[in-house]
């Protein structure tokens, strides 16, 4: 009992810490006064941008953790401790959100941890339906195999196979493409094997080294954010950077930990998004942050990834 105790007050003074920094702070930043219009601007905002000025390396994507879990589990029971997000793949990709974290095992359904839930056959429809209802719009889309499950059986082929045209080349020189270059092709699809061999070069599909994160398992919120800042910090600029590089706003429930389900413990640190990125900019960060990643996505994480990304164009 003493032990949660402890936990429930470090938790407690870690939120009172950011909430502080969020009063004392401001939430300004380059782009932080952007609100999209509606749900039409939010779907189609990469094809409002310049596409032969604006490059890979200048868009803020925004993305989502766990993106396929939205019915993962059974409801009131196990989905609790599972879910990271409850739009579809679809309606998130509707919502603006451009980069999908997709975990699989080897019968080819989606899963977090022991859970699954659909076959990833729903994840590849759902990003085709949406590539045919828009015209200028990007995906990148990261599929792993889940720790400690096998891969699905040549599944390399099959994703290629899948996706055909509307795959972008592997290019070791992807950031500095406008994203006028990369049309017709319009899905980039790291693929993360576990036992399988890595896609080669010249593959349709992206490796892991293209991209990265520094992730550390807690559910202290201010400990992630200084996290975050500080790995951000140990990148070179986008503009340098040959990789993909991540940051989640997110915090893990842990097992010595009362709370298991995963809402309440990311919502710990959910709602310092703008925070976050006004503080990257204060500390002349900005140029490093390329993905923001979170779990239950809303429309204010969304815009403030668009509203980066147009002021970038705009500068």
């Amino acid at each position: 009992m003493g032990n949660q105790v402890a936990r429930h007050k470090a938790v407690a003074a870690e939120k009172q810490r950011l909430q502080e920094l969020q009063q004392s702070g401001g939430l300004d930043f380059p782009g932080s006064d952007f609100r999209a219009a509606g749900a039409a601007q939010r779907k189609e905002w990469m094809g409002s941008l310049d596409l032969d000025r604006v490059h890979v390396k200048d868009v803020m994507w925004p993305g989502t953790h766990d993106s396929a879990t939205n019915k993962i589990g059974i409801p009131g029971i196990s989905r609790p401790f599972a879910q990271c997000q409850t739009l579809s793949v679809y309606e998130q990709l509707c919502l603006g959100v451009r980069v999908l974290d997709i975990r699989v095992e080897g019968s080819g359904r989606v899963c977090h941890g022991v859970l699954t839930t659909y076959k990833v056959d729903v994840v590849i429809d759902d990003v085709k339906r949406f590539m045919a209802e828009t015209k200028q719009e990007f995906v990148i889309l990261e599929i792993r195999t889940e720790f400690q499950k096998v891969d699905p059986p040549d599944f390399e082929k099959f994703l290629i196979a899948q996706f055909g045209d509307l795959l972008v080349p592997q290019d070791a020189n992807i950031v500095d493409r406008s994203l006028r270059e990369l049309l017709p092709h319009r899905v980039l699809c790291i693929w993360r094997p576990r036992n399988s061999p890595a896609p080669s070069p010249g593959s349709p599909l992206y490796s892991s080294g293209f991209l990265k994160d520094n992730w550390i398992d807690t559910d202290l919120p201010a400990t992630k954010f200084d996290s975050n800042l500080e790995n951000l910090r140990k990148q070179q600029p986008n503009s340098v950077r040959r990789f993909f590089y991540r940051v989640e706003n997110t915090v893990t429930p842990q097992v010595s930990s009362v709370v298991l389900c995963v809402y309440p413990v990311t919502t710990r640190i959910k709602p310092f998004a703008r925070l976050f990125v006004s503080q990257v900019f204060k500390q002349g960060l900005l140029d490093n942050l390329q993905i923001f990643s979170t779990d239950f996505v809303e429309e204010d994480f969304v815009d403030i990834c668009i509203g980066v990304t147009m002021a970038r164009h705009s500068a």
